[in-house]
């Protein structure tokens, strides 16, 4: 089973980007439990979201409180809250970000690490920081758990307000090419 904590602000799409994860997971005949979690509500405030997936029927229904998989969409949030918070040895972060993966300081229990400049890519395809599909496409690099393929299924499925159908199958391809995966479990090893 693999638990995944996303994290971003308010109006990113985070809640939005779990249910298409969700569905995109159920296409490949995964079982999957999505768990909002909404706080303040307001544009720009940090905004949670949670899921669960496995192979298997999922009988737990408690909150998610040791991800093993991070997902960060907006890269300030880090500065506001602990990403790292209850993540087990063995972690995985995906993060939207310009540095690259061995540029980031995390704590030892991350063995993976990606990072995909999100903004840059919303910014050429949307005009605006919505880098949620995008970092569909980086979770599907980073963690090989659902394909690309699946996850335009899902798109197809969900309304848009402000961006087309188009747009956001661009930005899953275009999260899924440009993210650069660093495995640190190999490097930790050595």
């Amino acid at each position: 089973m693999h638990e995944v904590r996303l994290h971003g602000r308010g109006g990113q799409g985070a809640v939005l980007a779990s249910a298409i994860l969700a569905a995109a997971l159920v296409e490949e005949g995964r079982h999957v439990m999505a768990i909002p979690a909404f706080g303040f509500e307001r544009r720009g405030a940090p905004v949670v979201a949670f899921l669960r997936l496995s192979d298997t029927e999922i009988r737990r229904v408690t909150n998610i409180y040791t991800p093993n998989i991070v997902v960060v969409i907006d890269p300030t949030v880090a500065r506001a809250v602990d990403v790292f918070a209850g993540m087990p040895k063995g972690g995985t972060l995906i993060m939207a970000t310009s540095k690259p993966p061995g540029d980031i300081e995390v704590p030892s229990m991350v063995n993976r690490v990606a990072t995909c400049n999100a903004i840059h890519i919303a910014m050429d395809i949307f005009k605006r920081q919505i880098t949620n599909t995008i970092m569909l496409g980086a979770f599907a690099k980073a963690t090989g758990l659902v394909s690309v393929e699946s996850l335009e299924k899902a798109l197809e499925e969900a309304h848009f307000r402000d961006a087309g159908l188009k747009q956001n199958i661009e930005a899953v391809r275009r999260g899924y090419a440009e993210t650069v995966v660093l495995d640190l479990g190999k490097e930790k090893a050595a």
